[in-house]
């Protein structure tokens, strides 16, 4: 399937749908057994509960942190190779984020509209007319 604005999302199946919700639902149960039952296991199991949606949340965060930076490093590599100069500094990481789905063709106009527009990554990602997809970033 061909990828565009609509459909460029991704989602991990493991960890949207069965992780977070598993860890949301356990917080919610072991809280509401806590008010029932005011004792130290029932808080130890509140504070376990809660510790583990941190550090899901946490290892969620740091993994989308090291692809931004492959991403951007990956957009600057490109953009040099096809304008011989360094990518502009103005660009915020979203907006570089969104000019990933641009093809070569139209990457050069596209980021100078983007600072001379001020566009966000969505209205970047909907300027885009030749999609490149990107199925690697999750």
């Amino acid at each position: 399937m061909a990828q565009n604005f609509k459909n460029h999302t991704r989602w991990s199946t493991p960890y949207h749908f069965f992780a977070l919700p598993f860890i949301i639902a356990s917080i919610w149960i072991s809280v509401d057994l806590f008010i029932e039952n005011t004792d130290v296991l029932h808080g130890l199991m509140v504070c376990a509960f809660i510790s583990i949606g941190f550090a899901a949340a946490f290892a969620r965060y740091f993994a989308l942190k090291v692809q931004d930076r492959a991403a951007r490093a990956d957009e600057r590599l490109r953009y040099f190779i096809l304008s011989g100069k360094m990518l502009p500094k103005q660009l915020k990481m979203g907006q570089i984020l969104a000019l990933r789905f641009a093809s070569d063709e139209e990457l050069l106009d596209l980021v100078d509209r983007v600072i001379f527009d001020k566009l966000s990554a969505k209205e970047i990602k909907q300027a885009i007319v030749d999609w490149r997809p990107d199925h690697y970033r999750i």
